[in-house]
């Protein structure tokens, strides 16, 4: 498996034991300058979502680094027909969707955003 640019430029995963002793050798390493999260001791990575990134480069699927999005945020539609269009992002059976209120009669719809590129707001 060959990666010809960094999906997360400037990080770099590690598979190790937290330990002291193991943590050593990493920091020592050209060009590592700590490990990420509290205090700098690390953090796990769910097996799940690097199996979910080696996928996607196994299978040789187009895909580049994008704004990270969470649940319950506010974001805008960027180009097509919805350009601009703002709301919440909601999940709903692994498809995301927007939902868009009109909070004088207290009312919502909800669409997915399947198809379009979303940023946050």
């Amino acid at each position: 498996m060959t990666v010809e640019v960094p999906l997360f430029p400037g990080y770099l995963f590690v598979h190790i034991i937290p330990l002291p002793g193991n943590r050593l050798p990493v920091l020592r390493t050209s060009g590592v300058i700590s490990f990420v999260g509290i205090r700098q001791q690390g953090t796990a990575i769910p097996d799940d979502q690097i199996e979910h990134l080696r996928k996607l480069i196994e299978n040789r699927i187009s895909a580049g680094p994008h704004t990270f999005l969470r649940v319950g945020q506010r974001v805008r539609i960027r180009g097509g027909c919805l350009e601009g269009l703002e709301g919440l992002l909601v999940a709903n059976e692994g498809d995301r969707r927007l939902i868009i209120s009109v909070e004088a009669i207290q009312k919502s719809v909800a669409f997915s955003v399947k198809g379009y590129e979303i940023e946050p707001v």
